[in-house]
């Protein structure tokens, strides 16, 4: 009899533990829905570095630069605007058109062209839309830039120039803080001794002023750029982001930004190639990286296979799946955010010649 009810109350623990297991695994097991290019045809053959976010409309805009290839004059900001079903055609928003003033013996103005990079898509709770982008020759030398939509994206103002040593969010969106601070993780390149650096800017009043952190790391033990922040309860934040050091960075706030605990690195591999990452509604946390490693990148390309992590703690992650994975070509710079309906949205470089876009969502099936 007793070794009966141990049987039975063994069964019921197994039962359980196996429901228990299903439904963790159903919680973390996402479906794409949705896979396609922003564009098929563009005026450019070349682009990287996409951004997407979701208006307050509903409205999904993505933006990145293209141009004849990184780093020429020709570099704009392009943007376009998803509906549910298609995207709609790119448009040039931006470039780097400056204006040089006439001297005193000129006949006319000159005109000169910078490349612009690196857009960024936020949305605050209130205000309009923000596109924040660089502008300059490189990224040791380029300046940070503000436009504004207040019709989610169709039409944008003029660009406004950041104030001198504020660079707007450096690649990944910022986030926005309970009293409604807008926290811009960035990060430096320096020119003359090629050190990169990561440090926080914040501003409260939609980017008209500003405040920003001295750098949090080391660049002689880490070097380390283009950070995305997490939530982790309380005042609690993680950044996580690209290092030299073959492996991802992360770095802790306690105060909501104010100040940083020391950089170390986790366990998932890094090629020197960006990332991005978001705190779920659920409270969990994703991550878009390159699961590559220095050694291996030297075989199978640097930026391919393209991969989605998932964790509980924003500690240790496990795998979701493979985005993209074609040996010695480029899936990279990738963009994610949880969009009000609860699905995920990605875009990345797909091989410098198109901006991919995919939709995820929760299976609803269990396995």
């Amino acid at each position: 009899m007793y070794n009966l009810r141990l049987t039975k109350l063994t069964a019921c623990i197994l039962t359980v533990c196996l429901a228990f297991h299903h439904e963790a695994a159903r919680s973390q097991s996402f479906q794409k829905v949705a896979e396609h290019f922003i564009y098929e045809k563009a005026p450019f053959p070349s682009c990287h570095a996409s951004t997407i976010v979701e208006c307050s409309d509903n409205t999904i805009v993505a933006a990145w630069f293209g141009g004849t290839e990184e780093k020429a004059d020709d570099v704009g900001i392009w943007t376009a605007r998803f509906n549910g079903k298609s995207w709609s055609e790119p448009i040039e928003v931006a470039n780097g058109i400056q204006f040089q003033w006439r001297l005193p013996d000129d006949v006319a103005p000159g005109v000169k062209r910078f490349p612009t990079w690196n857009p960024v898509l936020f949305q605050p709770t209130k205000g309009p839309l923000l596109l924040f982008y660089k502008c300059g020759p490189s990224p040791q030398t380029w300046w940070g830039m503000l436009m504004e939509s207040h019709d989610c994206g169709a039409t944008w103002s003029k660009p406004v120039r950041l104030p001198e040593g504020i660079l707007g969010p450096i690649k990944n969106k910022p986030v926005e803080l309970p009293d409604g601070t807008i926290l811009c993780p960035t990060s430096n390149e320096t020119d003359d001794t090629d050190e990169w650096t990561v440090h926080m800017e914040w501003t409260k009043d939609l980017g008209k002023t500003w405040t920003r952190t001295k750098p949090l790391n080391d660049p002689k033990s880490f070097g380390a750029i283009q950070p995305s922040i997490l939530f982790l309860g309380n005042d609690k934040l993680l950044a996580l982001g690209r290092s030299r050091q073959g492996k991802i960075f992360q770095i802790g706030s306690n105060n909501l930004g104010k100040t940083w605990g020391e950089m170390s690195l986790i366990e998932l591999p890094n090629p020197n190639s960006g990332t991005d990452a978001v705190t779920l509604k659920d409270g969990r946390h994703l991550l878009v990286y390159n699961h590559v490693t220095k050694q291996s990148a030297e075989w199978g390309g640097r930026r391919s296979p393209l991969n989605l992590a998932i964790s509980n703690d924003a500690s240790s992650w496990s795998p979701v799946m493979e985005l993209e994975n074609e040996p010695q070509k480029e899936f990279s710079y990738p963009a994610i955010i949880q969009t009000k309906d609860g699905r995920i949205h990605i875009t990345y470089t797909w091989k410098r010649l198109k901006i991919k876009h995919v939709i995820l969502d929760l299976k609803q099936t269990a396995p």
